[in-house]
């Protein structure tokens, strides 16, 4: 926005800086049901912890959510609860309203769908270097040709999961299925600590995996209903003389870096 001032710059003025609502837009293409949908809201002016409105509605004009907040440094980005109540095909729209500020406007209509997500699974149990998976689920109520996105985590036991990768897909006949190529992704970093062995017990725990499935905001998986793929790798040691030749019947003792 273009301000022009024209006054004495030797002489204390008061300018008025006038608000306005710049946009107010959906993040994602669509909805579904059960889940929250993220509205962005931009402005200008309209000073830090203004109050901010939001009321969702059918095209049909149902009220069908509402969301009360504040504004910081004019930019608001917040998730509208989307009821289940919602058929797929319906299409939803917010109104902004910022009370102190005297401004007021209205998004674009998105459609909502009405998703389950199930029967996430690995198309293994166990992964070595190199093997190649595939990612799999059932999506109802969602159409042919929609984009999924589905992330690889880490599984960690205290519920701070290490996104490895995210996988673009597409839903065809109700199904999910992207494949993989499994990569080792630890580090020495990694390596337990003497205090998560004594947590954990004195085993060490080979990494873990498992995938969740995003359609627009909403994210299924988040529980690990994909189970978890265990990582195996193996080893081969060879133990030869100095002119390397094998030496059979010889003892010898392998320390691992974690001990």
């Amino acid at each position: 926005m273009e301000t022009k001032f024209t006054k004495s710059t030797d002489t204390e003025h008061e300018v008025k800086l006038e608000s306005s609502l710049i946009s107010a837009v959906w993040k994602s293409g669509l909805a579904v049901a059960g889940f929250k949908a993220t509205a962005e809201v931009l402005t200008t002016f309209v000073g830090s912890g203004a109050d901010i409105k939001l009321t969702c509605k059918t095209d049909a004009g149902k009220n069908v959510g509402k969301l009360s907040s504040v504004i910081k440094n004019n930019k608001f980005v917040g998730g509208i609860d989307v009821p289940t109540s919602l058929n797929t095909g319906d299409l939803i729209y917010f109104e902004v309203e910022l009370p102190n500020n005297g401004l007021s406007g209205e998004s674009s209509c998105m459609p909502a769908y009405n998703i389950e997500v199930s029967n996430m699974k690995w198309s293994a149990k166990e992964a070595r270097r190199g093997d190649k998976l595939d990612l799999i689920a059932d999506v109802k109520g969602g159409s042919d040709g929609m984009e999924a996105t589905l992330t690889i985590f880490e599984y960690d036991r205290d519920n701070i999961h290490d996104k490895i990768i995210e996988l673009p897909g597409e839903i065809k006949n109700q199904k999910l299925a992207v494949k993989w190529e499994y990569e080792y992704h630890e580090d020495t970093d990694e390596i337990p600590t003497d205090e998560e062995m004594k947590r954990y017990g004195k085993n060490y725990n080979p990494p873990e995996y498992f995938f969740t499935v995003t359609v627009g905001d909403a994210v299924f998986g988040k529980k690990q209903e994909s189970g978890l793929l265990l990582f195996k790798d193996w080893i081969e040691i060879y133990l030869k003389d100095s002119e390397g030749n094998p030496l059979p019947n010889q003892n010898y003792t392998l320390v691992l870096p974690d001990g």
